[in-house]
């Protein structure tokens, strides 16, 4: 046995293919480079074309089983390639041709006239049109009027709704069956989508269920409040409202009724304080709670936080509506969300005649949904769809279109 051949590398036998279909054996030493064994495989397939220098670099071998290409520079042992393994010569993609400059500018035309025109162009062009005097900044100041409006006949509708139920005897036990239906409406009013993005990031049902309501079902606002409340011992307690404490108070409440006469004064008037107990709970129930990113936001901007709480509260928690009002005439102010209708002017006394209304005021369910719209408007619609509050605020809706039109 020769001394070369004992201390050789590894001979392999490789399997090559082409894409027009030839197939040979390259038998090849393992530090033979790539660059080499891409020289014999096009000497063995394309003679001819090795004339050419740039052939070698025109074309890649590929590993089959890996589907990776092999690099130049590399050897065989290198790439790791295995006796037997099957490598597939193939002829790069031509690069594509570069574009001509008449195609360039074409492009570049076609690009300006696809361009929206800026504030001089559309001033140009719309010099000449007739004037149509329409302000937008009036639009917006008539629908936060309305909204405005609308807010000031639930103020004055939720006085009257206390004072008629004030005079029924059995106004406590009504207002807990109301309470009890309005949590029973809540619980259906959980957002099943959310609450399943919730859990399946592995938040307790309940913890989650409690997040989504004080956050107005936002997922984002609610997955915040569960980390930052993560270690909070009193993060499961129930929300305001449903508390152990409450409930005792409404209990008592109940039976210092019961033990008060009807036909005693002293004891209407101990009846009388504690519906004004109950009415400071549901409005307390109600606070308003701004968005913490829209605060953040909007301080950032060089507001005081007191001014970005106003703000958020006069605009329902709407961050740009917010802004605006900021920078703006500050209308509504925060002391006008609280003020009522005019209780001498037409609207107010049609929707007082109106025998709907008259019928829902003495339900305290009504009383309950006219302080949630107050906070949290965008509730409007699920109390349109209830059948016990949807027909009166029906009413309210079409006697109020009705006069704004006359």
């Amino acid at each position: 046995v020769q001394e070369e051949k004992i201390f050789a590398g590894k001979v392999l036998k490789l399997h090559v293919c082409t894409m027009e279909g030839a197939e040979w054996l390259e038998e090849v030493p393992e530090d033979t480079t790539v660059e080499k064994l891409k020289e014999r495989c096009l000497k063995h397939c394309v003679p001819a074309s090795l004339e050419d220098p740039k052939t070698v670099t025109h074309h890649k071998l590929i590993h089959a089983t890996s589907e990776k290409v092999l690099t130049d520079t590399k050897t065989v042992l290198e790439e790791n390639i295995q006796d037997r393994d099957v490598l597939l010569l193939i002829k790069k993609r031509a690069p594509p041709p570069l574009p001509k400059m008449a195609d360039v500018s074409a492009e570049e035309k076609r690009k300006q006239e696809q361009k929206a025109p800026d504030k001089d162009a559309i001033l140009k062009a719309t010099a000449n049109l007739p004037s149509r005097n329409v302000d937008r900044t009036v639009a917006h100041h008539n629908m936060r009027d309305f909204q405005t409006e609308l807010r000031k006949i639930l103020v004055s509708l939720i006085e009257v709704a206390q004072k008629l139920l004030a005079l029924n005897p059995d106004a406590v036990e009504l207002f807990k069956k109301a309470n009890a239906m309005l949590d029973e409406d809540e619980e259906d009013r959980v957002d099943e989508i959310a609450l399943r993005q919730l859990t399946e990031m592995g938040f307790p049902e309940s913890r989650a269920v409690k997040a989504l309501r004080l956050n107005h079902m936002s997922v984002t606002q609610a997955m915040e409040w569960l980390i930052e409340h993560a270690d909070d011992p009193t993060v499961d307690a129930p929300l305001p409202g449903q508390t152990p404490s409450e409930a005792t108070a409404e209990a008592s409440a109940s039976s210092a009724e019961a033990t008060a006469g009807p036909s005693s004064e002293a004891g209407g008037e101990e009846a009388k304080d504690e519906l004004t107990e109950i009415f400071k709970k549901i409005r307390r129930k109600r606070e308003f709670r701004p968005d913490p990113r829209a605060v953040i936001a909007l301080m950032e901007m060089g507001f005081d936080e007191k001014e970005v709480v106003d703000a958020l509260r006069v605009n329902n928690n709407q961050q740009n509506a917010a802004c605006e009002w900021l920078l703006g005439d500050r209308k509504p102010s925060p002391e006008d969300l609280d003020k009522g209708i005019d209780t001498n002017s037409p609207l107010f006394q049609a929707i007082l005649e109106n025998p709907v209304v008259q019928l829902g005021l003495t339900n305290p369910k009504t009383l309950l949904a006219f302080e949630d719209m107050l906070e949290n408007p965008l509730n409007s619609t699920q109390w349109m769809n209830d059948p016990e509050t949807g027909p009166v605020m029906l009413q309210i809706s079409r006697i109020f279109q009705t006069l704004n039109r006359t």
